[in-house]
């Protein structure tokens, strides 16, 4: 079995699972089938069961884990998983593969039981140092002394007891990348996982092993709950924090001038519990810059401003359209352009839409909005087209045909329409977002809320030179809550539901 050489790949880590690599203009049945298994989860807990209170509480949890993993093994799954061990010799005694956990178009993923954690080197464990996994301006203060103090009880037991009862599973995440897989976009995988080994809030890779025309990769595998089963409910606290994880990642991610291209809220893995985050699947990454052509968007605005007027196709466009029925145009003698379309639909940004030749980092802000813009109106997925066409005319329907055609002139496209329900100025996000959670002008948003809608609008500019960039957004005013900040606005809010309530507003529950 050959063994993928990294520096520092055979260092075990947190627990965080991947689960798909597939482009996502295929994304469609995979997707839903990779979030509902992403769902299981094993955070690795302390292996002591003395001398601390939590300990109890990970006991149960293991039961929870191990009574879930004994759930009856369908005979094709079992399959795949005597295969997996059959064509990697020695496998069997490294990992005890479990079930399946995920699958896509372009990989399988399984859970299983680290055989050797205790050989390797494990401080990227969440156990053993989870300021790597939080950003510390947020932490509870209580909670933080509390952790530390378990650590140096931990690390007290540890030293005094030699002979200790044996470990508690600790599970890492299998992914089987098919040999349909170019290996170009394999290697690329790899790589850059190994590039971003060290930043905060992102899914480290453990190791990775090769067998003729089969490759593995040996991910941490991470705890953390279903996201349709928590948006919902989160407070302006809990989307700061929330989003402060995600940016966290973003900013190491983007500092190595890498593109995810994939944001969304199945390949970050959010653990509400703990509040802790982990940025996963790198399998659409790529470098910044990377196999690209020059886009007008990146000119100086007055060139820019003198090609698009010299457009003779954005002049005659411009002026037949005006009666032109609703629909597909039976002639269109526009050059066709390639670019790089990956990501998922509901998700991707304008000028990936737009077919744009020089994408940047730009492009996951923008999909870190759609997340913030599902979570404030409540409503997931917020879009739902079928094709680059549909998704073109669902933007434009929030911001305008006005700002969506100057959008599409910076990429040296034309936007037309002449669908009668996309007006020209297009909704403020405001009233998106009151319409979306049925509240009237009597409900107007809050303070905090609607500094969430400004903090929005700077991830969902259209304008992809304009938009707030990861390091900005740590920084922004919405991010930066302090922690009294964070608990007057807990207190307010339980005080203005207890007044609807005592007024009738709310059902009691």
């Amino acid at each position: 079995m050959a063994s993928v050489s990294f520096e520092s790949m055979y260092q075990q880590t947190v627990p965080a699972v991947d689960v798909r690599t597939e482009e996502t203009e295929v994304m469609d049945e995979d997707d839903n089938v990779a979030q509902q298994a992403t769902t299981d989860g094993a955070q690795p807990e302390d292996e002591d069961d003395e001398g601390v209170d939590h300990d109890q509480d990970d006991e149960d949890e293991d039961d929870e884990d191990e009574a879930s993993d004994e759930e009856q093994i369908e005979s094709s799954v079992q399959a795949d998983m005597d295969k997996l061990t059959e064509d990697f010799p020695g496998f069997r005694d490294k990992y005890r593969l479990i079930k399946r956990i995920g699958e896509g178009t372009f990989s399988t993923v399984f859970k299983a039981e680290d055989l050797e954690y205790g050989r390797y080197d494990n401080s990227w464990d969440l156990e053993d140092d989870a300021s790597k996994w939080t950003p510390p301006p947020l932490k509870r203060q209580h909670q933080h002394q509390q952790h530390q103090q378990q650590q140096q009880n931990h690390q007290r037991r540890q030293a005094s007891s030699p002979s200790r009862r044996p470990r508690r599973p600790r599970y890492v995440a299998i992914k089987k990348i098919y040999v349909t897989s170019s290996p170009a976009r394999i290697l690329n995988e790899l790589e850059l996982l190994h590039d971003l080994r060290r930043c905060p809030s992102v899914c480290p890779l453990i190791t990775a092993f090769r067998e003729t025309d089969q490759v593995v990769a040996i991910l941490p595998y991470f705890r953390h709950g279903d996201f349709r089963s928590y948006f919902r409910d989160m407070t302006i606290p809990d989307i700061v924090i929330y989003l402060r994880s995600l940016f966290t990642a973003l900013r190491s991610v983007h500092a190595h001038r890498i593109l995810h291209r994939d944001i969304k809220p199945t390949n970050f893995l959010y653990d509400p519990t703990t509040q802790h985050g982990v940025l996963v699947d790198f399998g659409l990454a790529e470098r910044e810059g990377s196999d690209c052509k020059p886009c007008l968007c990146h000119e100086p605005r007055d060139i820019r401003k003198q090609r698009q007027g010299s457009s003779a196709w954005a002049q005659a466009t411009g002026t037949a359209a005006g009666g032109a029925q609703p629909g597909y145009p039976k002639t269109d003698t526009r050059p066709s352009r390639r670019a790089n379309r990956a990501g998922t639909r509901g998700f991707r940004a304008p000028e990936v839409l737009f077919k744009c030749t020089e994408q940047s980092t730009a492009i996951d802000i923008w999909s870190v909005g759609v997340i913030l813009l599902t979570i404030l109106s409540k409503r997931f997925p917020f879009f739902n087209s079928a094709d680059d066409v549909e998704a073109m005319i669902e933007i434009a329907t929030i911001f305008g045909a006005k700002r969506m055609k100057a959008a599409g002139l910076l990429h040296g496209c034309v936007f037309e329409t002449t669908i009668p329900t996309i007006g020209t100025q297009g909704f403020t996000m405001e009233k998106i977002i009151l319409w979306s959670t049925c509240r009237g002008e009597d409900k107007p948003l809050t303070r905090h809320e609607r500094l969430a809608v400004r903090f929005l609008e700077q991830c969902m500019e259209l304008d992809p030179s304009r938009r707030i960039t990861a390091a900005e957004a740590l920084e922004h005013d919405f991010l930066r809550f302090s922690e009294a900040d964070i608990a007057y606005i807990e207190r307010s809010e339980q005080l203005h539901a207890v007044l609807e309530e005592s007024m009738g507003l709310r059902p009691r529950t």
